[in-house]
Order: structure tokens, then C-alpha cells, then sequence
């Protein structure tokens, strides 16, 4: 849980300074960067199943 609450504040200090000096935000679109980032845990988690189910 600390990592989340650290990956939050994180990200919030990162884009309130690209918003003081006027640059665009470094993220995705918001529905579709969510979906990606989801896609790509699912993927790893799913990898690491087949692994452990197929081939252990």
C-alpha cells in the first residue's frame, strides 16, 4: 500500500511541475493509458500462470 500512496503522490508532484511551466502532461490518453496499463499487468500476470501452471 505504501508503494501505491508513493506512486500517487509521485505522479501528482510530476504533473502539477509540467503544468507551472507550461508543458503538456507525460500520460496517455486517460481511458485508453488506464486500459494499456491494465493490458500490460493482466499480460504479466497471465504469463506468469501459463508458467507456473504448464511448465513447473
Amino acid at each position: 500500500m505504501q508503494e501505491v500512496l508513493l506512486a500517487l503522490v509521485a505522479g501528482f508532484l510530476v504533473g502539477m511541475l509540467f503544468s507551472a511551466i507550461k508543458l503538456p502532461i507525460p500520460a496517455p490518453p486517460v481511458l485508453s493509458g488506464i486500459m494499456g496499463i491494465v493490458g500490460v499487468y493482466l499480460g504479466g500476470v497471465g504469463y506468469q500462470w501459463i508458467v507456473a501452471r504448464f511448465f513447473s
